[in-house]
């Protein structure tokens, strides 16, 4: 019988859960919240790749990215088109996604139509929450920073009802849960080391 990955053409990616399991298994955590979120997601992923499937209805593994500008003064958020709050870029995992950060820069790029953005691989935050994918799930998500170039000009992409600039201090409203606690962390990211053009 045909599972729903083999129907739709996405097989559960090998390569993509070794790599969440080792960065997750290798990753210090920022906070307890995080700490508590990472254990939960390692348990998950003891399912095998299928874990890293939005078909898997036990919960699933995903990837976003927390935006900042050249000077690290402003962070890019988006209006989400199904949930009307204000939130970082990301989404599910793809079968050519080959690491989770590879996953966070693809989302970041298609849902901000900014070319040129450098990721830091090493996460910043795990926050696990529910979701309606599949009549209700769970979403691991796997949180990065991401440095995008001088003058970068976003784009609203089709998932998304607005972008904008904001200062750290000033996020606007309402925003989604969980995207405060991602300030600290990516600006720490920031000052540690040069963020990346490819994972």
């Amino acid at each position: 019988m045909l599972t729903p990955d083999v129907v739709k053409g996405s097989l559960p990616n090998t390569e993509l859960h070794a790599d969440a399991v080792a960065v997750l298994r290798g990753w210090t955590p920022t906070s307890a919240a995080a700490a508590d979120a990472r254990d939960r997601t390692l348990d998950l992923l003891a399912a095998g790749p299928v874990a890293m499937s939005r078909e898997h209805r036990g919960g699933h593994v995903t990837a976003s990215a927390l935006v900042l500008d050249a000077t690290g003064e402003r962070v890019l958020l988006c209006l989400h088109g199904k949930f009307h709050r204000w939130v970082q870029l990301g989404g599910h995992c793809e079968p050519g996604d080959r690491t989770l950060a590879a996953a966070a820069l693809r989302e970041a790029t298609e849902e901000s139509g900014l070319a040129g953005l450098r990721i830091d691989p090493v996460p910043i935050d795990v926050d696990v929450h529910p979701v309606g994918c599949q009549g209700g799930s769970f979403h691991h998500d796997v949180r990065f920073a991401v440095l995008a170039p001088p003058g970068a000009q976003a784009r609203v992409s089709e998932e998304s009802e607005d972008l904008g600039w904001f200062p750290p201090d000033r996020l606007p409203e309402p925003l989604a849960g969980g995207t405060t606690q991602l300030i600290a962390p990516a600006l720490a990211a920031l000052r540690r080391a040069p963020l990346r053009p490819v994972p």
